[in-house]
């Protein structure tokens, strides 16, 4: 098979979350360990950071492996969903990995995953586990997929955990209250290491703290140590928490492990993560006359502060490309966004994208109008060719709605 065909194999193996929701969640590890053994653990030959949370996780963890370039390290970066290509999910010092090592990687052991029903996602950790111990890497940044407890990038033992925030999305899985969800991000937390809080509540707090006490683990919360905060590249309001984990955690690898960042290290990789890691869709600029901006945040924790953001623009008129999925609670996350604005909705290119048809119907109800248009392309061609110079565009709702921008 071919790359198209590789990753056109994997894709259809199921069950893929990003695809089909609910049905992808595994009830246990026992899976992620088979494929873990079956390529010799890699994992346990990896220096790593676990970054979990409900928003944040992402650039918190883009962040931490631009400071750790910056400092002379090769460092891995785990993260996902991908935008436009599979390979963003798996990278050494910001360069994809190889189509051929992915192609390789799944001929090898095709027979394997087949026998044993491996999952997308479980195929995908396994993959970068293994790139990462090949290419023999410094420290690799481990983002958690979904939850904590039970994900599959779950089975390492990472130098420090990172936990960012904690809001509700994914309740069907998680649980639906905030102690139940902090719970699940809790199930990172590891005997005697340490780990770092971004954002709490009275409600999250004393989940963490006993969760920490139980398994020995020092914690500290970030949002109370760090007073100094950095400049970054990446300029939503919300990366303001983000920088303080970052900074938190940079100082416990300093002061708990062989990794050594100067001050001086720590301010450029904040200052430059979108050249050294890639990332895209936080808060990014697509143009001006009219500004243009899109974001990936899809729930209510993280839609809170970019629509804050927004409210502080300066513009004549705004106008909202918006699409969503259809697991979204769409009560909590619709009363957050302007009624004044013209709306443009869309249905991503997902089997999960909710038709447009009823997202419009449903945002009527909160009084936000507009029409609805066949896809996410067609629905921002109409946006820019009806703003003027001073208007505001902003495209969101949904990861897959920024996938289906030009980015670059």
């Amino acid at each position: 098979m071919n790359y198209q065909e590789t990753t056109n194999w994997m894709f259809n193996q199921l069950p893929m979350y990003q695809l089909q929701g609910a049905s992808a969640y595994k009830e246990d590890l026992t899976n992620i360990r088979l494929l873990a053994a079956h390529l010799g653990n890699p994992q346990n030959r990896l220096k790593c950071i676990h970054v979990a949370g409900t928003n944040g996780k992402g650039s918190t963890s883009h962040m931490l492996s631009s400071v750790l370039q910056e400092a002379g390290y090769k460092v891995g970066l785990y993260t996902s969903p991908h935008l436009k290509d599979f390979r963003e999910r798996i990278k050494i010092n910001g360069k994809e990995i190889s189509e051929d090592f992915v192609i390789e990687f799944i001929a090898k052991h095709k027979d394997f995953f087949e026998a044993n029903d491996m999952s997308f996602f479980e195929m995908t950790v396994g993959l970068a586990f293994d790139y990462f111990d090949s290419e023999k890497v410094d420290i690799a940044i481990i983002e958690v997929g979904l939850g904590g407890r039970l994900d599959a990038t779950n089975i390492i033992r990472p130098l420090v955990s990172v936990i960012t925030n904690i809001g509700l999305d994914h309740t069907q899985f998680l649980g639906n209250t905030l102690e139940a969800i902090a719970g699940e991000k809790a199930g990172i937390i590891k005997p005697n290491i340490p780990v770092v809080i971004g954002e709490y509540t009275d409600e999250t707090k004393p989940v963490f703290v006993a969760k920490a006490e139980e398994n020995k683990a020092p914690i500290s919360f970030a949002s109370d140590l760090i007073d100094q905060i950095y400049l970054s590249d990446l300029i939503g309001d919300y990366q303001f928490h983000n920088k303080k984990t970052v900074q938190q955690t940079i100082a416990i690898l300093n002061n708990q492990t062989d990794f050594k960042i100067s001050t001086g290290q720590l301010k450029e990789g904040l200052l430059h993560v979108v050249k050294n890691t890639g990332l895209q869709g936080r808060w990014q600029q697509l143009g001006e006359n009219p500004k243009i901006i899109c974001d990936t945040a899809h729930n209510k924790h993280g839609l809170t502060v970019v629509m804050k953001q927004l409210q502080n623009e300066k513009y004549e008129k705004l106008h909202i490309v918006l699409g969503v999925v259809n697991d979204k609670d769409l009560d909590a996350i619709l009363p957050l966004f302007p009624k004044e604005a013209k709306y443009y909705f869309c249905s991503p290119n997902s089997s999960r994208g909710l038709p447009a048809e009823t997202l419009k119907n449903a945002a009527e109800k909160f009084g936000l109008e507009g029409e609805k248009y066949d896809s996410v392309e067609i629905a921002f061609a109409e946006a820019k060719k009806n703003a003027a110079e001073n208007d505001f565009i902003y495209a969101g709702g949904s990861t897959f709605v920024v996938a289906e921008l030009p980015l670059s």
